[in-house]
């Protein structure tokens, strides 16, 4: 069985104790040790609960971040919660609501038993691995803060699309060529698409993460904004631990309990994972083929259609109806010509029967891309479309294509969390449908949103959230 190791991908400025940390990976962390039951914790209990976390008295009061200090028994190195609101404005992520949920922490594991029962967790498994489990409320300063959403999409791509990572996923490809031909015969996926991914998600093994993913999901199930979602992934983590698939050391993770080189989160596991080198787990930490072949599975699986690439930059010309790039209106590769769009390499399209639909990421100063079917696969992986644009180009690079050839808006000053939620807050209050609550994300329903609020206020109707978009919402 091949095992990916620390000195099995290597960077030029690491060294191989840097890379990957196996052999002292951090122990999940307990503040204070609690027994969890099937009752709620009576209210003493609940305030001694919180006194271990915030060490002070719960009150309406926090205490500032540089005063703060771990709780007995936390790991040294464990930041501490800011104590402030998270960013995007959300209810659940007000300070007082972070300390509510807190205070209820120990409640909400013990309900989460009978679930765990009903996936086949033993009462024994369940109690081993969430005895003295505690949450990290750091990770609610965290949630906010996600690079994809936050960051310009010309600088997420910047960052990951790096001459480096070009260079390391080739070396990748080459060193690894017998596995992913392997793969890729099997599933039907191309392999600079599985390596990208493992190149976008964790540069090659080398960020991975250090936090424990049981506790994570734990924490982010019972706190903060997406509990109902992180609760499937809590219960998901246990199985994968009652089951063997993955020792409880190796299960370490990003803060949000994505694990392994091409960071699955425990549901995706579930689904997506294969044994492909028959040593009857499922490894995706340390099986290098369990991992390429298991990425690939989950991309074929979501929908990728072998033989196919992922999209075209294109231009667009001159008096273009912007309506027509929505993510919704799929047209051939045929009728976008007609339609005067062409390849910004200049090379015809190859397929020209093939459907896509256009995307203008930066509106109408930006480059322009006609997205086909496996874009939407890859944002099956990650929903982002700057993550997805980023597996991509990394990939077309890493088999020797240029880089993008339109300029980006740099300009353009980026919208923090905060204000792409106020935006999302006027265009509701417009009775624009955004595709539900204002998260702060800005993705293809409130770009729509924000066409027709565009076109009803004379403006080119091309869906970028700009400052001077939200400085017209806020005005009128």
């Amino acid at each position: 069985m091949a095992k990916i190791t620390a000195t099995s991908v290597p960077t030029p400025d690491a060294s191989p104790g840097d890379l990957r940390r196996r052999g002292s990976v951090r122990r999940l962390a307990t503040i204070a040790m609690l027994a969890v039951s099937l009752a709620l914790p009576a209210p003493a209990e609940a305030q001694n609960f919180l006194d271990s976390l915030f060490g002070q008295r719960a009150t309406g009061s926090v205490t500032p971040a540089s005063t703060q200090t771990l709780a007995p028994g936390a790991p040294g190195g464990e930041r501490p919660w800011s104590g402030e609101s998270g960013s995007s404005g959300h209810p659940e992520m007000t300070a007082d609501a972070i300390r509510a949920a807190t205070a209820q922490f120990p409640a909400c594991i013990a309900r989460l038993w009978p679930e765990a029962a009903r996936r086949g967790v033993s009462r024994e498994s369940f109690h081993r691995y969430t005895a003295g489990l505690t949450p990290e409320l750091r990770l609610m300063d965290l949630m906010d803060a996600q690079p994809e959403f936050t960051k310009a999409f010309w600088d997420y791509l910047d960052l990951l699309v790096s001459d480096a990572r070009i260079k390391r996923g080739r070396e990748i490809l080459a060193q690894n060529a017998a596995t992913f031909a392997a793969v890729e015969k099997a599933y039907g996926v191309d392999r600079t698409i599985v390596a990208a991914i493992w190149g976008v998600e964790s540069n090659f093994g080398t960020q991975i993460g250090d936090r424990s993913v049981l506790r994570s999901t734990a924490t982010l199930a019972c706190v903060g904004r997406r509990q109902s979602y992180f609760r499937d992934e809590f219960l998901a983590a246990l199985e994968i631990l009652h089951r063997g698939d993955v020792v409880p050391e190796h299960l370490m993770g990003s803060w949000a309990g994505a694990f392994g080189p091409t960071q699955f989160m425990p549901t995706s596991f579930k689904r997506f994972a294969v044994d492909f080198d028959g040593d009857g787990r499922r490894d995706v930490v340390d099986s290098l083929p369990d991992m390429i072949a298991s990425t690939a599975n989950n991309l074929k699986k979501d929908g990728w259609e072998a033989g196919k690439t992922w999209g075209y930059e294109v231009v667009v010309p001159q008096g273009f109806n912007y309506l027509m790039a929505d993510s919704s209106r799929w047209l051939t590769m045929q009728e976008w010509t007609r339609l005067g769009l062409a390849r910004a390499n200049g090379k015809p399209f190859p397929r020209p029967a093939d459907k896509a639909y256009l995307l203008v990421p930066a509106g109408r100063r930006g480059p322009a891309f006609l997205m086909l079917g496996n874009f939407r696969a890859i944002m099956k992986y990650n929903p982002a479309e700057a993550y997805a644009m980023a597996i991509g180009h990394l990939a077309d690079r890493m088999r020797g294509d240029g880089p993008i050839v339109q300029p980006w808006p740099r300009d353009e000053r980026v919208l923090t969390s905060a204000e792409r939620y106020e935006l999302q807050t006027h265009l509701v209050r417009r009775g624009f449908d955004i595709g539900g609550e204002p998260t702060g994300r800005i993705g293809p329903k409130s770009r729509t949103a924000i066409k027709r609020y565009q076109q009803a206020a004379g403006l080119t109707p091309d869906g970028f959230a700009s400052a001077t978009l939200l400085d017209q919402l806020r005005s009128r």
